[in-house]
């Protein structure tokens, strides 16, 4: 790792906060996945006794 001298702890402060942006965003992003094919489903199956 180089040497970031005294502006280390923001640099790496930096890296925390944009690493755990993009791990809740892929978090949300696959709870929607989820919730909206199981929207989905039900509403396929819905249409399937219907008809």
């Amino acid at each position: 790792m180089p040497d970031l001298g005294k502006y280390a702890d923001v640099v790496l402060s930096s890296y925390a906060v944009s690493l755990l942006l993009i791990v809740a965003l892929v978090a949300v992003s696959i709870w929607r996945a989820r919730r909206i094919k199981s929207e989905l489903d039900r509403v396929e199956a819905r249409g399937k006794n219907r008809g």
